[in-house]
């Protein structure tokens, strides 16, 4: 924390990173505290915690670490997102960050620096490493213009931990919809489309903590449904009907690639158990 403190960023602050957590996890969201202030050599963050009350050892961690604190509404996690938004003061960019996730070194950075050489674009992403419980990778998304093209009607392969965006396109959306459980952000980037373009890097700017508690992990199929929900929205009236012809093979692949990375992870942590042995 020392050398961090020795070496900070000395602008004002042009990123605003929103931290939602339930306070049970202390010793990931220690780690992913300590990630956020890691981007901070060479980007000017404001870090916003969104905890409830109730979540004493967590606001206390949070705010030790350069965190602002601001109380949960309880009304789930996109109105705890939107929560934090409005913490904004006068940052430019957002971005994201789950209480067991991961920014890469100079992740911010890397995503701040393709928004601000491409003007027309109003989001960008990078890579994201799946990482188990101890930190190791299981394997990474890296799918670059792939995740565009799918996007409206494919697998949503656009990171919202590897993700930054304009702050004013995400306000002129109405930031989250708080109806959202887990495609929130699918539905985000959907309008955001309206203004401008995204942009992206093969390069992993962040790390998503795989685990079964995980949300989107632990609820796949309400997931799925949700996204396909989302997507329909979007699509010309015509195809809304028979939009099920592609949702379902989408749905099964996903599934199938999530079973693949369970498969590893299960995989590293028997041969971590078994060189104990």
């Amino acid at each position: 924390m020392v050398a961090i403190q020795k070496a900070i960023y000395m602008g004002h602050p042009d990123v605003l990173v929103v931290l939602p957590t339930l306070g049970d996890r202390l010793e990931t969201l220690e780690e992913t505290l300590i990630s956020v202030n890691e981007q901070r050599v060479d980007v000017g963050v404001t870090l916003v915690v969104v905890a409830p009350p109730a979540a004493v050892r967590a606001r206390a961690l949070a705010r030790s670490l350069g965190a602002v604190v601001v109380d949960d509404p309880k009304k789930g996690i996109s109105a705890a997102i939107n929560c934090g938004l409005a913490a904004r003061t006068n940052e430019t960019y957002y971005a994201w960050v789950g209480d067991d996730d991961k920014f890469r070194p100079h992740g911010l950075a890397t995503l701040r620096t393709i928004l601000e050489s491409q003007p027309t674009a109003v989001l960008a992403f990078g890579g994201c490493d799946y990482i188990d419980a101890r930190g190791r990778t299981i394997a990474s998304s890296r799918a670059g213009g792939l995740a565009n093209f799918l996007l409206s009607w494919g697998p949503d392969l656009i990171p919202h931990p590897g993700t930054m965006v304009r702050l004013d396109a995400l306000e002129a959306i109405g930031g989250f919809d708080a109806g959202l459980t887990f495609a929130m952000d699918l539905d985000a980037f959907l309008k955001l489309r309206s203004y401008g373009t995204f942009a992206w890097t093969r390069k992993s700017v962040s790390a998503f903590r795989w685990h079964p508690d995980s949300l989107t992990v632990a609820n796949r199929l309400d997931s799925s449904r949700e996204a396909e929900l989302v997507k329909r929205r979007y699509l010309p009236r015509g195809l809304r009907a028979v939009s099920g012809l592609w949702h379902r093979p989408v749905r099964w692949a996903s599934t199938f690639a999530a079973s693949r990375v369970n498969a590893r992870a299960r995989a590293m942590e028997q041969g971590s158990q078994d060189s104990l042995r």
